[in-house]
């Protein structure tokens, strides 16, 4: 009896989780189009045709679900952007690998509104409270790890040690997210083509050896 009610247990709790994964899902691709505050626990329900209960049930609230969809997208960014570049070793290569993953996850849709962050950012960038906190710190995190990888490529003396890391990444940063906004605006890949051949340029001026990296009238590596 109780192995049975165990193993029992252990099926809700799975179903459980396939059900939480399934709501996260859809909660993931529809903020990346309408913004975390499109989401409600009654709509996905709905669209899901689940229970309502029982949504309520795995999300207490709308906060719990909206913070809930913004780990659940930190984890897809990471497989998709923030691990691919750690199969290069530390240098100028593992840098325009981070790019280029960037631009291809955007490109990609892996979210239907290009990216989530860029798309729910401006959302909370002027409110207070825990899912601002989450999204700031998202973004912080990202920004961080692209520092630490220039100054890898620095250390390894493929980065000039003079380049200005910070001021770098926020360059990078900018021409990928303009990248992101006007494709999603206008339906035009050729916006990453731009940003590609950006990147590259200001990467070889910041290199050691800029052989390392593509020419800058040949950007299409993102495709």
């Amino acid at each position: 009896m109780a192995a049975r009610a165990r193993s029992d247990g252990d099926g809700r709790v799975e179903r459980g989780n396939q059900t939480r994964r399934l709501i996260l899902k859809r909660s993931v691709d529809t903020a990346s189009v309408e913004g975390l505050e499109g989401l409600s626990l009654g709509r996905l329900a709905a669209e899901l045709q689940l229970s309502k209960s029982g949504v309520f049930a795995l999300f207490g609230s709308k906060v719990d679900l909206q913070l809930a969809t913004v780990r659940a997208a930190i984890a897809i960014y990471v497989e998709h952007v923030v691990l691919p570049p750690h199969e290069l070793p530390p240098g100028l290569g593992r840098l325009w690998r981070v790019c280029t993953s960037w631009l291809r996850y955007s490109r990609g849709r892996v979210f239907p509104g290009g990216c989530f962050f860029y798309a729910v950012s401006a959302e909370y960038d002027a409110r207070e409270g825990p899912v601002h906190e989450a999204l700031a710190a998202a973004r912080a995190d990202w920004t961080g790890f692209l520092e630490r990888t220039v100054r890898e490529a620095q250390r390894v003396g493929e980065v000039r040690a003079e380049v200005d890391g910070p001021q770098l990444v926020f360059e990078m940063i900018a021409l990928m997210e303009l990248a992101n906004a006007e494709s999603v605006m206008h339906g035009d890949d050729g916006y990453y083509d731009k940003a590609t051949k950006g990147i590259i340029t200001r990467l070889r001026d910041a290199a050691v050896d800029p052989t390392l990296l593509p020419e800058a009238s040949s950007p299409s590596d993102v495709g």
